[in-house]
């Protein structure tokens, strides 16, 4: 049931699921303006140049907002209950979720310092968000 559930590419996000399959987070950056954004688009969200490309970023972000679903629907029930609002440091923010720590509200303070990690399922991989390591 899962696959029914997952991202289908579009002309616009090929290149952001082309670079998760091979374990890169790519996002868009504005030549004109220097800003990266996100949702892909043709223009840049911030001047309306069409002179972007897709960069590869660093994959580290702080946690702005979660949700723990404690009622996965029905095939999702191995998915990560952690349902996040991440900003990457470069500035965009991104919907995940966030795996690898227990998920309870203690563990999951704001501003927690995250990094990128690619999970498989349904047959598309996707770019999860996991705790950085202490000193990382």
């Amino acid at each position: 049931m899962i696959k029914n559930f997952m991202p289908r590419p579009t002309p616009e996000t090929a290149p952001y699921w082309e670079a998760a399959r091979k374990g890169e987070l790519r996002v868009q950056r504005c030549a004109s303006c220097g800003r990266h954004y996100f949702y892909p688009r043709p223009f840049c969200r911030y001047c309306a140049s069409s002179d972007v490309s897709w960069v590869r970023v660093s994959g580290r972000a702080r946690l702005v907002s979660y949700v723990i679903n404690r009622r996965p629907m029905p095939g999702f029930e191995d998915v990560s209950p952690v349902i996040a609002l991440v900003e990457l440091d470069e500035g965009p923010r991104l919907m995940t979720n966030v795996v690898g720590v227990e998920p309870a509200p203690e563990n999951l303070p704001l501003d927690l310092r995250l990094r990128v990690t690619f999970e498989e399922r349904g047959g598309t991989v996707l770019p999860v968000f996991q705790p950085e390591e202490e000193g990382a």
